[in-house]
């Protein structure tokens, strides 16, 4: 069973691969069948707007190698050197991805704006750039459906910026379309024009893509919608008085979440433990981008409460209460000292055996070791129980 149990985020991951490369391997072949089609017809066509919208299949295609490197890469363990695993190489290909795009754009535009100013330059297209246009129309936008559908799946955001790749493709075959129509009617310009809108569309893109992925590469925070979503969740736990220092930020198709949670001052170290596994759980299994939460369980508000920081350690504690109860014989019979730390001071929580309690000299008992305990500067209170051995 616990074998299995290990090997569950390995299968997911891989499967989650397998139908990626499925879908973006179909894609290759659509964008490498049109960019062919489409430069051969452009040029034999004369249409400037169709050569460059062959140059956008040919970056389609370009995309399409990436993911696949991307997502083969991303997934690997996480090793010594990564130890939050490898999620950030579909980020940082989507950045490379974004910059390429923007850099085809502007060649694209400046090319068909040396026409513009050189009419004698200007291409003169053909009926059989139209029939070139419209099949990519239908065949990219099938594409965006398909690609859009596993990112939906696999909650991927460079397979959605591959699939938004795509209708792009097929919007600017749209503009091809229309621009050709132009061309054909007399208005020669209008190609170069169309040329220019396409390329425009993809530097948009470009930016875009490489935005995101940028703000991700810095740890930008999740929409405020996902966040307060995140905090009222961790609120309603029960367990939890107030949260602070609540931080997100995504890895790849993943969020990661890291929260300061304030429990009972005075709650056992398991039972704060377990507060704070039950926050993990509740974030993973209900909020389906968080993979991985760190809790960190504080007894009071350390945004306002003093610092203990300063405060000795128990081994120097226990040497001063040891040096200020020796006069105080029942002292030998403690079974155990808790210590608080809260607010720039020191708590004690002494257990004694329940048969002393009974006894004349108790409330004696209690005052010397109360009266003893305070004579410390950093103790602020001392708390006696009796117990049953």
């Amino acid at each position: 069973m616990a074998h299995d149990h290990l090997h569950a985020p390995l299968d997911k991951h891989d499967a989650r691969y397998r139908e990626v490369r499925k879908v973006t391997l179909i894609g290759s072949v659509v964008d490498l069948l049109l960019a062919v089609a489409k430069l051969v017809v452009g040029y034999v066509g004369q249409s400037q707007a169709l050569i460059a919208d062959g140059i956008h299949s040919l970056s389609d295609l370009v995309t399409d190698f990436m993911v696949l490197f991307a997502f083969k890469h991303s997934h690997r363990d996480a090793d010594e050197d990564h130890p939050y695993g490898h999620g950030r190489i579909e980020t940082v290909m989507t950045v490379i991805l974004g910059i390429a795009l923007i850099l085809v754009g502007v060649g694209i535009a400046w090319d068909s704006m040396r026409r513009l100013f050189e009419p004698e330059l200007l291409l003169h297209p053909s009926g059989l750039v139209l029939i070139i246009a419209a099949i990519s129309i239908v065949s990219k936008e099938a594409i965006y459906h398909y690609t859009l559908a596993a990112a939906r799946k696999y909650r991927s955001a460079l397979l959605r910026a591959n699939a938004w790749h795509s209708r792009s493709d097929a919007i600017s075959s749209i503009i091809v379309f229309v621009g050709v129509l132009g061309a054909m009617a007399g208005l020669d310009y209008l190609d170069a024009i169309a040329a220019i809108g396409v390329a425009l569309m993809i530097i948009k893109i470009g930016w875009d893509l490489g935005w995101h992925s940028v703000r991700e590469l810095i740890d930008t925070a999740l929409d405020s919608e996902e966040v307060e979503k995140i905090r009222g969740m961790i609120a309603s736990v029960e367990g939890v008085r107030s949260l602070h220092m609540l931080r997100t930020r995504k890895m790849g198709p993943d969020a990661l979440v890291d929260v300061h949670i304030q429990v009972d001052s005075f709650l056992s170290v398991s039972e704060g433990h377990q507060i704070s596994e039950t926050v993990r759980q509740q974030l993973v299994q209900n909020i389906a981008d968080v993979s991985d939460v760190t809790v960190h369980i504080d007894p009071e508000d350390d945004e306002f409460a003093a610092t203990c920081c300063q405060l000795p350690a128990r081994k120097q504690i226990m040497e001063r209460l040891n040096v200020v109860w020796q006069d105080i014989g029942a002292a030998s019979q403690i079974q155990s000292v808790t210590l608080h730390y809260l607010d720039g001071h020191i708590v004690v929580d002494v257990k004694l055996p329940l048969l002393l309690a009974g006894q004349d000299d108790t409330n004696k008992l209690i005052s010397d070791l109360r009266q003893a305990a305070l004579s410390l500067e950093e103790i602020k209170e001392l708390q006696i129980g009796f117990y049953d051995k």
